[in-house]
């Protein structure tokens, strides 16, 4: 592909090496058909499972690319990288594989599960600094580090050879499948996997619209191709970790503003959906960004129709006590966990007419708090309510009312809702 105002493209031929070189490290990962979602959608829905993958990340493919094409004075000196998590374990079993020294700085809120797994691939080779609240504030510490003691920066997304790393998923697929692509999904972050894929495929399979999936709280590469720049965010909601970054990097945002089809943000609690949705019906285990490709389906349904699609399923590092937020966070968005604020009368009874006459058969209390007020005629309580349908939300509200039950509905006042989510 010819380059634009020097714009950087990866070649097929560094694609090709980029691939040859990894073939002893990563697992060419099956490309099967999911038939939950193909049903779903009346198409031919594959997942290219990455999280299959040892270190289960793509990840793995772009960390041991760079570091294993650095200089024999650089890997003396030893590496330094920056990670949410799964660009971490890349980088800390390629060192182990390589036998190099490396400092990975990571957010200090990184699920434990990751850090752990950090640990093990690396063993001896690598030192974990938890370091700031976000992605960007490990990547500042990291810098530092690599100025103080010149050591080499392994750059997560916005670097030439993690790219080309990267991008062998796309050859990876295009050699799976006999069918011609019409759609790919693949999760954005920093946009490295995007870049790499998308280059790929505009080569191979120019008509495949490549589609980039991003976690609504952080849209930092939609606002970019928007804006027509690199934009950085000023603040992002950290739930979707794997794929939330204030701004992506400058190489890898040149390449995807030529290169996607479009980028679609997904709401949080609609990947919350997606984990429990894969988990409870295909025993798919993953993490929030591995969840980010199929979330976007709904978004597509009638364009896909009839249509072969690939979701990348990129990672399946989820930490197990997450679980309950996953599905608080679903819950919301599917429309069935309410909280309020109830009024009880302060007599013997209260809760039991509301128990029996205000709620519906399949309503459930799975919050309530509530202190007695002896010199008042109402004591409120802050009550949380699981629903069997959404539906059923308006015939509560107006019992709730009519029988004057209801002081206030938290879920539309954010001030008070940020306290119980």
């Amino acid at each position: 592909m010819q380059t634009e105002n020097k714009i950087y493209f990866p070649s097929l031929k560094a694609v090709q090496a980029a691939a040859e070189r990894l073939k002893s490290v990563v697992v060419s990962t099956p490309l099967n058909q999911n038939l939950q979602y193909s049903k779903r959608f009346a198409a031919n829905v594959l997942f290219k499972r990455e999280d299959l993958q040892l270190v289960r990340s793509y990840k793995i493919r772009g960390a041991y690319n760079r570091i294993s094409s650095l200089t024999k004075e650089q890997m003396d000196k030893g590496i330094v990288c920056a990670s949410a998590g799964n660009h971490a374990q890349g980088v800390a079993l390629s060192c182990k594989l390589l036998k190099i020294k490396g400092t990975i700085f990571m957010p200090s809120p990184t699920p434990n599960q990751k850090i752990e797994q950090v640990k093990m691939f690396g063993e001896e080779y690598t030192n974990i600094v938890l370091v700031g609240d976000t992605f960007d504030d490990a990547y500042h510490a990291s810098m530092l580090e690599c100025e103080r003691l010149g050591k080499t920066f392994i750059h997560p997304f916005n670097d030439k050879e993690v790219i080309e790393g990267q991008a062998t998923i796309g050859l990876e697929i295009l050699s799976q499948t006999n069918v011609p692509l019409d759609y790919v999904f693949i999760p954005v972050g920093g946009g490295g996997l995007a870049s790499g894929l998308s280059t790929v495929f505009k080569q191979l399979s120019p008509n495949t619209k490549i589609i980039g999936v991003e976690p609504a709280g952080a849209p930092s590469m939609k606002t970019s191709i928007k804006n027509g720049y690199n934009t950085e965010l000023k603040t992002i909601e950290n739930f979707v970790d794997g794929a939330a970054v204030k701004k992506v990097g400058d190489r890898t945002f040149e390449i995807c503003r030529h290169n996607l089809t479009e980028v679609v943000a997904v709401p949080e609690g609609k990947v919350c959906e997606t984990i429990l949705e894969l988990y409870n019906k295909d025993a798919v285990v993953v993490e929030p960004a591995g969840a980010l490709s199929v979330s976007a389906l709904d978004f597509y349904a009638e364009e896909i129709k009839g249509k072969n699609v690939v979701c990348v399923i990129s990672g399946s590092n989820n930490d197990i006590t997450r679980t309950a937020e996953i599905k608080e966070r679903a819950l919301l968005y599917t429309n069935l966990k309410h909280y309020f604020i109830v009024k009880f009368p302060q007599r013997a009874g209260a809760l039991k007419e509301f128990v029996a006459e205000i709620l519906g058969p399949n309503d459930d209390i799975t919050y309530f708090q509530y202190a007695k007020k002896t010199n008042r005629e109402n004591g409120s309580a802050v009550v949380g309510i699981e629903l069997k349908s959404a539906k059923d939300l308006d015939p509560l509200m107006k019992k709730m009312k009519s029988r004057n039950f209801f002081g206030d509905y938290i879920n539309d006042n954010q001030d008070l809702f940020q306290f119980l989510v």
